[in-house]
């Protein structure tokens, strides 16, 4: 159990959370959530004990085992990745390591010799005979390859390294479970994968921060909200949440008005008779309750999602695109072979695949940013496309303002247009002044989509677009592209997004191309029993 008695944090003269109180119990999981900055992380490192609080108590028995994803990857970079994961129970590793030092000895004394059985003691409690093929397990899982795991750590890209430290994480089996968007570097598969280990495997207490709308609902049994400076729990998925929120608010919209209400009458009341001979001391009376009366205040809640405003300038022709046996290599290793297909005007279009399979390379490929081994790609009548790079800093360059950038990229001169596109998308007068080369991730972002709104194309190709967003950007935005009218091509691993909008799968692995015609849910039910991908 974690006990939050009157809990507050102050941070920088900002105050994030002010004397708030609340228990997480074990077998729960607790989905946190609030916008960005509102200190989420920051209520993890407390109960980490990485900060200290401004004024109250975080009491955890010092008996329950914390564990979070480790920072430091580079600690590991030479070690196997099979050790790697093992290394999450240091009890268990530290007995192995320890065994195998004083097995190696050409001269064991009694002393270690009775040390080498209690030893033997430690590592038989912990399941050391089940500990490799458990952690082979969750690495498969998680996507690492079968043939990986003997190799050292070093040997992965970083998205994959971020894979092994949360397996690490999991194999640990803790009575509290820290996690801060652990799905950010798997694709659908292993999100999958994980969801349905923590919900059938995992019996402690889970504190999860994600902005992945599915992985909160299926996953979580409780929120924590962080909103109006306080931390509020509900219980139910994230759904349940939502709605729950909404009553509250109305309710409190209806209160304020019922108050409002009562003193406008009075005010009438006190107006009318206030020089009444019969009736001035009632009115007097009237007025001097009216004046203590306190109107309840509706705080503004710190989430704000951008307005997105997608429309096209004109139509494209009823074909859109023709691509026709399209190849691509790199270093002469096929990425994608005899790859055709074609898209009609209005199509949504998901383009998926498990890390690895150049998902991002066919949207480059098929927009013609870079030449095809083989193949051909025709654009159909009056197509004018808008492209969202996953590496923002692809589109975005120069030693320019990120105003000044919006306005050449679009040949808009119309400042108040540029302004209006800018603000619409939450960018402050400090962040457009900024040179774009120092823009965040968030920012960068944000400055492309008003780059996309006010080039009103007709095709939009989209990777990754959510990846620096907030869950309710990330609603504002699917709601958005689903009443766009035009045709949408897109990479990403949001499945809530994929649901709300795409109306057509296309799904890549290891050279097989499935095309599938209807919804993401359709899509996940044929294709399991059609590839046996378990989970997908």
């Amino acid at each position: 159990m974690i006990l939050c008695k009157d809990i507050s944090m102050h941070f920088g003269g900002k105050k994030l959370f002010d004397n708030v109180s609340f228990t997480l119990k074990t077998n729960n999981k607790y989905g946190l959530i609030g916008a960005n900055g509102s200190g989420k992380s920051t209520l993890v490192k407390l109960i980490k004990g990485e900060e200290e609080l401004t004024s109250g108590d975080i009491v955890i028995s010092e008996l329950l085992k914390i564990s979070a994803l480790s920072q430091d990857q580079f600690k590991y970079e030479n070690d196997r990745i099979i050790d790697v994961v093992i290394q999450g129970n240091e009890i268990l590793w530290d007995a192995m390591k320890e065994q195998d030092a004083l097995s190696n000895k050409s001269d064991v004394t009694n002393e270690e010799g009775y040390r080498i059985a209690e030893l033997e003691s430690i590592i038989y409690e912990n399941d050391c005979y089940t500990a490799e093929s458990n952690a082979e397990i969750i690495l498969q899982g998680l996507g690492i390859d079968e043939k990986d795991f003997k190799e050292p750590l070093k040997k992965l890209s970083g998205g994959y390294k971020i894979r092994v430290l949360l397996a690490q994480c999991l194999f640990s089996n803790p009575d509290i479970l820290l996690l801060d968007e652990p799905t950010n570097h798997l694709d659908i598969l292993s999100t999958q994968w994980l969801e349905d280990f923590l919900k059938k495997k995992f019996k402690g207490i889970l504190l999860l921060i994600s902005h992945d709308h599915d992985f909160l609902n299926s996953t979580c049994n409780n929120i924590l909200d962080i909103d109006y400076n306080t931390i509020t729990l509900y219980s139910g998925n994230y759904d349940h949440f939502i709605k729950e929120k909404q009553n509250i608010a109305e309710q409190k919209e209806l209160e304020k008005a019922s108050v409002e209400k009562k003193i406008a009458k009075d005010k009438v009341f006190i107006e009318k008779f206030r020089y009444s001979a019969a009736r001035s001391k009632q009115a007097l009376s009237r007025e001097k309750k009216v004046q203590k009366i306190d109107v309840p205040e509706l705080m503004r809640s710190s989430r704000i999602a951008p307005k997105f405003l997608f429309k096209q300038k004109e139509k494209s022709g009823q074909e859109v695109l023709d691509i026709s046996e399209l190849s691509q290599s790199f270093k002469e290793n096929p990425l994608f072979q005899n790859l055709s297909f074609k898209v009609n005007r209005g199509e949504k279009i998901a383009v998926l695949g498990i890390n690895g399979i150049e998902k991002s390379t066919l949207l480059k490929t098929m927009l013609e940013l870079i030449t095809p081994t083989n193949g051909s790609i025709k654009w159909g009548h009056n197509t004018k496309y808008s492209y969202f790079s996953q590496d923002h800093h692809d589109l975005i360059k120069g030693n320019v303002s990120a105003i000044d950038w919006l306005m050449d990229a679009t040949n808009e001169s119309n400042i108040s247009t540029i302004r209006g596109a800018l603000g619409r998308m939450l960018l402050t007068q400090n962040q457009v002044d900024k040179l774009v080369n120092v823009l965040s991730g968030g920012e960068a972002a944000r400055l492309l989509f008003a780059k996309i709104t006010l080039e009103k194309a007709n095709i939009l190709v989209l990777d990754e677009p959510t990846n620096h967003l907030d869950l309710e950007s990330r609603i504002a935005l699917a709601n958005s592209l689903k009443s766009f009218e035009g045709t949408i091509i897109f990479v990403i691993h949001d499945r809530h997004f994929i649901s709300t909008i795409a109306d057509r799968v296309i799904f890549m692995n290891k050279g097989r191309t499935i095309d599938f015609p209807g919804k993401y849910n359709e899509f996940r039910k044929n294709i399991v029993n059609f590839l046996k991908f378990k989970g997908l």
